[in-house]
């Protein structure tokens, strides 16, 4: 059975307290003639459901998303580019395939001196689910455009000229709002997982480390408090043995707490096993962060496969 979202109780809150709040400002119209009671609270009533309705807009329009079939092209697609999507149960294939609809449905995707194809939209999408996969009332305010790049860029979003490495960026004052990924990385990490590199992954990690209001490497929202202090100590443990040479973890990961996240994310989700043997107290702690288990799920893959 396809899940249904609900709003928000603090919909529910608002409404009502707009409605307490007409029916006391309407008050002098009533006060001396009861009658004209109900048909105020009517006109407040109504007034608050609008309000409502108003507010749950997104709600409506994700269950209508959902409620669309997912094509067999763009299924067949997800099974030929994105490693993740195989290791999921039929089940949880299909909420997967629902993520897409609402992520590509509510997101722009516009390219940037190139043309954008069902695969780049898929990847995007499968970039920003991944990572939030067991959180599915997940939802990037923040962002409303992904740009695409046909290739790498410098800080100045050029395409032509010195320092074009940038291969990612989550988007900040004119910006604001915007990714930007290079097409060619995009494509690259899900080509070859074995690189333990995902730039799509890497820069929605830092969307939801931002969600908490700050860029830290500390992601706020998915982590109970009782656990942000291990966290830390195990993140700048880390980040000395990288500076060392001294680690596998790609060294861009050394260079800020706030890089060190998303890059071992990247090894999190495209290299499960190997960051498990190699990191077994960093994949507990990021097992809880993003309440996943890579390993144990690929693990029930092959064994129902093999029934």
């Amino acid at each position: 059975m396809k899940k249904h979202f609900k709003p928000d109780w603090f919909d529910y809150f608002l409404s009502a307290g707009a409605f307490t709040i007409l029916l006391i400002f309407c008050y002098p119209l009533y006060s001396d003639d009861i009658s004209l009671l109900p048909v105020v609270a009517a006109f407040c009533l109504i007034a608050a459901y609008l309000l409502f309705y108003r507010l749950t807009r997104s709600v409506r329009k994700r269950n209508k998303l959902i409620k669309l079939e997912f094509s067999q092209e763009w299924r067949d697609i997800l099974n030929d580019k994105v490693k993740f999507y195989r290791g999921l149960t039929e089940k949880d294939k299909s909420k997967f395939e629902r993520e897409i609809n609402i992520f590509i449905s509510e997101k722009l995707i516009t390219g940037i001196e190139t043309d954008i194809t069902d695969t780049d939209r898929l990847l995007v999408a499968s970039s920003a689910i991944i990572p939030v996969f067991a959180f599915p009332n997940w939802n990037y305010d923040d962002l409303t455009e992904v740009l695409i790049y046909p290739n790498s860029f410098n800080h100045e979003y050029q395409l032509e000229g010195k320092g074009r490495n940038i291969s990612g960026m989550v988007g900040n004052g004119v910006m604001n709002g915007k990714m930007i990924l290079s097409k060619k990385d995009l494509h690259y990490g899900f080509e070859y997982p074995q690189s333990k590199s995902n730039v799509g992954i890497h820069e929605f990690v830092h969307l939801i480390d931002d969600s908490d209001g700050s860029i830290d490497g500390i992601p706020g929202l998915l982590m109970e408090h009782s656990y942000a202090q291990p966290w830390l100590e195990a993140l700048q443990r880390e980040i000395e043995k990288i500076r060392k040479n001294k680690s596998d973890i790609n060294a861009y990961g050394g260079t800020s707490k706030e890089e060190f996240f998303p890059v071992i994310s990247e090894y999190f989700f495209q290299r499960p096993r190997l960051f498990k043997r190699k990191h077994p107290k960093l994949y507990k702690m990021m097992n809880k962060v993003f309440r996943q288990d890579p390993v144990s799920r690929l693990k029930k893959k092959v064994a129902l496969k093999t029934k």
